[in-house]
């Protein structure tokens, strides 16, 4: 059993984000109207973790029904909402570019992501932030933003992107073999795998620097060729947030197999304090670094990297609905109890509406809490970066965890 399922664990997660830092950007004038007039519009371009994957289930639970928030057409981004627009990018009607108050949101990322765009082995294909076009209706982000911006007032393009680059999902996937297939008094750790360390040479964070860099350049040539000047819009380009705690911080043992069989949470606490403390780090540095590389100065950094801290999967401080005594996200205290990050599936998401590439990505609340941050970001047309953490327990006049950006 236990090497069936790493058989098929597959691609664990599409794009990933734990923690890093990022240094607060100071507000800049309001914005003047761009070239499309009218209603402001916010624009997502990017990577899982703003296409809104995992947005359809609030928390982790043993029965499906106690956190379906969204239902089974939770992706379908169609004007029908009959069907997703590009298969498998999972873009929910939860994603933060849907911040209201007086904005409109449009969606653009995609689940798996990278800077450029390519076709997964399955078939899948994955615009980037590039001008590609295959002639066949496939385009990347890039070129799908300038085509949206040329007819509405596009006023902030909400960025994630840079995980997949480093190929995190397979570094997850790496680590939650490495728990399931060695002890507890002999563990092996996925910290020194060739597979995983190869990523965080020095050539290769110099090469997904750049590469981050010309995908946040090609968000400003889509704009440019649009019609707008750097003073009409801001980029806010964000970091990833932290997904699970440090070792010493999960509620299941590392003995046995419970963190991963009953938590979806299967690391070894040493991984989960080196993917804490020196993998996302470097992740994220890469992409602040990308930013002050553009030499931009309509770039705002929105830091998320401790965002849901006290909020994360196996976290000592929240539960799955049913160890915390719910029997649906609807109830009063759930999103202040309950889990803000989807669960690891492996096996266990056959035979159910799950899909594997929502493991490990903010679920509904997560979804909730980085809108919350991102219409903080807006300020009222007054666009600024800063870092967003929880603020309060409850929700706020939108139904959104309270966060704070400062």
């Amino acid at each position: 059993m236990q090497h069936t399922v790493l058989r098929r664990a597959g691609a664990v997660v599409s794009a990933l984000g734990l923690v890093g830092g990022a240094a607060v950007v100071l507000a800049t004038p309001a914005l003047a109207d761009g070239p499309g007039s009218g209603t402001p519009w916010v624009v997502s371009v990017g990577d899982s973790y703003i296409s809104g994957e995992a947005g359809r289930w609030a928390g982790n639970a043993s029965t499906e029904s106690y956190i379906d928030a969204l239902g089974p057409t939770a992706y379908y981004d169609n004007s029908g909402h009959t069907a997703e627009v590009i298969s498998h990018c999972h873009r929910s009607r939860a994603a933060e570019a849907y911040i209201g108050a007086g904005v409109s949101g449009y969606n653009l990322a995609c689940s798996g992501a990278k800077t450029s765009t390519f076709t997964t082995s399955d078939g899948y294909f994955k615009p980037g932030i590039d001008f590609y076009n295959d002639g066949a209706g496939n385009l990347g982000q890039a070129l799908m933003l300038q085509q949206f911006a040329t007819t509405h007032n596009v006023r902030m393009v909400a960025l994630s992107i840079g995980g997949n680059n480093f190929n995190f999902g397979s570094i997850v996937q790496d680590c939650v073999e490495d728990f399931l297939s060695s002890p507890s008094w002999w563990p092996d750790y996925c910290d020194d795998d060739s597979s995983v360390t190869s990523n965080f040479t020095s050539a290769n964070i110099s090469t997904q620097t750049t590469a981050i860099k010309n995908a946040i350049l090609n968000a400003r040539t889509a704009m440019s060729r649009a019609g707008y000047s750097d003073s009409m819009y801001s980029i806010v380009v964000q970091t990833y947030e932290s997904p699970i705690p440090n070792g010493s911080g999960f509620r299941y043992s590392e003995s046995g197999y419970t963190r991963q069989s009953t938590g979806g949470c299967g690391f070894w606490n040493t991984d989960a304090n080196w993917a804490n403390g020196t993998a996302l780090p470097t992740i994220n540095s890469a992409v602040t670094n990308a930013v002050s590389q553009t030499g931009l100065t309509n770039v705002k950094v929105l830091n998320l990297s401790s965002a849901f801290n006290g909020r994360r999967l196996c976290e000592s401080t929240v539960g799955r609905l049913e160890e915390r005594g719910y029997t649906s996200w609807t109830q009063a205290g759930a999103v202040d109890n309950t889990e803000w990050i989807n669960g690891i599936r492996t096996v266990t998401a056959a035979g159910t509406d799950y899909y594997v590439q929502e493991s490990l990505h903010p679920n509904y609340w997560g979804e909730l809490a980085l809108r919350n941050c991102l219409r903080q970001a807006w300020n009222a047309g007054t666009v600024r970066g800063g870092t967003c953490t929880i603020a309060s327990t409850g929700k706020d006049s939108y139904g959104e965890p309270n966060m704070s950006l400062h």
